[in-house]
C-alpha cells in the first residue's frame, strides 16, 4: 500500500534505463495499475497485488483476474505473507484466487513463507512444504506459475537469512514442484523475497534454485530497484 500518481516518475525513471536482460515487474497498487502501463513502456511488465477467485459478482472492494488483465497487468500477486495475516487467507483461498487469474490469462507469482517462531522451531521446511501443497493451483506450469519464498520475519527487518537457510529453502522448493508436478516443477522459477538490497542481491543470487527476488521496499526507488536488476542481470 505504497504510491500515488507521482510515483509513477519512479517507473518512468526505470523504464528509460537500457533494457535489461532479466524481465523485470512492478505490481504497482491497483489505482495507479492502468497508469503505470503508460509509464511502463515495453521493458516492465505489470502485476497485481491479489485478486478475487470470482470472475464478477457481488464483492464490494474486491478486483478480479479479468479486470487486473483489462487494466495493464499480465501477472498477480497471490499468497503474500501479508494478505495471510492481515486478511486471514487460508491456502485453499489463496489456490482458487490462483486457478482463476490462471484462467484468466495472468501468471501467478504464488507466495510462501514462515514466521520467526517457526523457524526458531524448526519447522519452515514443513511451513512452506504445507502452504506449497494447500495454495498449488491446479494445472500450473512453468510459464504460468512463479514460486517466492518470503520468509516473513525478513520482510522489511533489514534481517536476511544466511545464504544456506535460503538454499535450503529453495532446494526443498524444486523438488516439491518437481514431485507434484513433474518436469514442469523444473521449468517454475523459484524467486527469494525479505530485505533484498542492491548490497545484497548478488550475494542471494548466487544461490542455486534462486531465479530472481520478489523485492519489497527497494523496488520504491529506481535507483534502488535498478541496482538489484543489474546485480540479476550479472548473475
Amino acid at each position: 500500500m505504497n504510491g500515488t500518481g507521482a510515483a509513477l516518475a519512479e517507473l518512468k525513471t526505470l523504464a528509460d534505463r537500457p533494457a535489461p536482460e532479466c524481465e523485470v515487474l512492478i505490481c504497482p497498487p491497483a489505482t495507479l495499475l492502468s497508469r503505470a502501463a503508460e509509464a511502463a513502456g515495453q521493458t516492465i511488465a505489470l502485476g497485481g497485488q491479489d485478486c478475487h477467485a470470482a470472475a464478477s459478482g457481488a464483492h464490494t472492494g474486491d478486483i478480479s483476474a479479468d479486470m487486473l488483465l483489462d487494466a495493464g497487468a499480465s501477472y498477480v500477486i497471490t499468497g503474500h505473507s501479508e494478505r495471510r495475516a492481515d486478511h486471514g487467507e487460508s491456502d485453499a483461498a489463496i489456490k482458487a484466487k490462483s486457478e482463476a487469474a490462471i484462467s484468466a490469462g495472468l501468471t501467478v507469482v504464488l507466495c510462501l513463507g514462515e514466521d520467526l517462531s517457526q523457524r526458531e522451531a524448526g519447522t519452515t521446511l514443513d511451513i512452506v512444504g504445507t502452504q506449497l501443497a494447500g495454495s498449488l493451483p491446479d494445472g500450473a506450469a512453468g510459464a504460468t506459475l512463479v514460486v517466492a519464498y518470503e520468509p516473513v520475519w525478513a520482510i522489511g527487518t533489514g534481517l536476511t537469512p544466511t545464504t544456506d537457510q535460503i538454499g535450503e529453502v529453495h532446494a526443498f522448493l524444486r523438488a516439491e514442484l518437481t514431485r507434484h508436478l513433474g518436469d514442469e516443477g523444473a521449468a517454475i522459477r523459484l524467486l527469494y523475497g525479505g530485505s533484498v538490497k542492491p548490497s545484497n542481491a548478488a550475494e542471494i543470487f548466487a544461490v542455486r534454485d534462486v531465479d530472481g527476488a520478489l523485492v519489497g521496499g527497494a523496488s520504491l526507488k529506481a535507483a534502488d530497484f535498478g541496482g538489484i536488476i543489474d546485480a540479476l542481470d550479472a548473475a
